[in-house]
């Protein structure tokens, strides 16, 4: 016991313990900031190259695009040079020397055009009027989407250009094929996403427009102030649905142009329509598909509350909750049977019928995924219940 409580003892095991864990710590430090093979500190530095090069080549073959990814891509593959050429044989950008070979690529580029294959020049066919010129071989591969060759990439070395160049270089165009595949595939989506607007504009004419001009027309002897006021909300709704800039929008302009359509609407169903709006406004930012919530609305007001003798009420409601915002539109109205909604539905784009829920629906999987579509609950009777989730945040969607 005397032995235990000895303050020199005490004092050793103490400093035996620091030193362990000063040690311990130290070595489990180096290996957190260490690689363990040289293997996967080449692995890192490739992998981060390729994601340095993709955003712009994301955005399509063009002299920018080619111009910020061609220093990376060189990286890559370690020569002096390395250009890319347009479908037609053009030069788009050019990273490194002996451009004085700009001719001899292009020519490659012609012959890669017309057979369909990676073209190689030697040493030994490659003249240059330069005594100081290092160039030994340049190598010209197709950039393919869909099969079709868009352009080629051209890289040019000190040395004989041997397999292990032939098979880098094809690889790397390999890469750069897929990201202006994924570029295609986007504005694919875009020019469908403007189309189906289109489509949607052109159902709200004979569907909406008529009935409004009509209403206005009504009032435009028994109350000519009424009848100012609503053209005045039909101006502001043709005006913000008929737009031409973009493709997406944020739910406070959606909600806004809402309010006009339902002012209309109510100067047709006076008390017979209502409208309640329970919306965070934490999510009033939020971004998404241009007309995703009006037609949802209006589905509501033709085809569940117009019927009604006494009409009824839509609600709307807008959530936080966490990574997305989730909206729901509700109506009191005569509601459906599920299976004729579903058939309604899958014939949208052909007999007009809920053409407005389909239109929505086939936007908001193609912007956000197919997990992003619309969830419909209803049945005869009990109303109907719209609910769509929108992310807060998705790369490339903006106002």
């Amino acid at each position: 016991m005397e032995i235990l409580d000895s303050p020199v003892l005490i004092v050793l095991v103490v400093l035996l313990v620091i030193t362990i864990a000063a040690t311990v710590s130290l070595f489990f430090r180096n290996r957190r900031n260490t690689f363990a093979t040289p293997l996967e500190k080449a692995t890192f530095a490739t992998l981060h190259t390729v994601a340095l090069a993709a955003p712009a080549l994301r955005e399509g073959l063009s002299p920018s695009s080619a111009s910020f990814a061609l220093p990376y891509l060189r990286q890559l593959l370690d020569t002096c040079a390395l250009t890319m050429t347009d479908r037609g044989g053009a030069t788009l950008a050019w990273n490194g020397d002996a451009d004085q070979h700009e001719p001899d690529v292009r020519s490659l580029a012609d012959q890669v055009f017309a057979t369909g294959r990676q073209q190689v020049m030697s040493h030994t066919s490659i003249t240059c009027d330069r005594p100081d010129c290092v160039v030994r071989g340049i190598v010209v591969v197709p950039l393919e989407t869909d099969g079709a060759i868009v352009g080629t990439l051209a890289a040019l070395t000190t040395s004989t250009a041997g397999p292990v160049l032939l098979r880098a270089t094809a690889e790397v165009a390999r890469y750069v094929s897929s990201q202006l595949e994924l570029a295609e595939l986007d504005e694919s989506r875009a020019r469908l996403n403007r189309a189906e607007v289109r489509a949607l504009r052109a159902q709200i004419s004979p569907h909406f427009v008529y009935n409004a001009l009509t209403t206005i027309a009504s009032y435009i002897r028994t109350d000519p102030i009424q009848a100012r006021e609503l053209l005045l909300e039909f101006a502001d709704f043709t005006r913000y649905s008929f737009r031409t800039a973009g493709e997406f929008t944020t739910l406070q302009d959606e909600l806004t142009n809402i309010e006009r359509y339902v002012k209309i609407e109510k100067a047709r169903f006076r008390d017979r329509l209502n409208i309640k709006l329970q919306i965070a406004p934490e999510v009033l930012g939020v971004v998404l598909p241009f007309l995703a919530l009006q037609p949802l609305v209006e589905n509501a007001v033709r085809h569940g509350l117009a019927s009604k003798p006494n009409g009824g009420t839509i609600t709307i409601s807008a959530e936080n909750a966490g990574s997305e915002c989730v909206i729901i539109v509700e109506d009191d109205g005569i509601g459906m049977d599920p299976n004729r909604l579903t058939e309604d539905l899958d014939d949208a784009h052909l007999s007009g019928a809920h053409v407005g829920l389909g239109n929505v629906d086939d936007r908001m999987r193609s912007t956000f995924g197919s997990d992003f579509g619309l969830v419909v609950d209803t049945n005869i009777g009990a109303g109907m219940k719209i609910t769509l989730r929108v992310p807060k945040f998705r790369a490339g969607i903006r106002v």
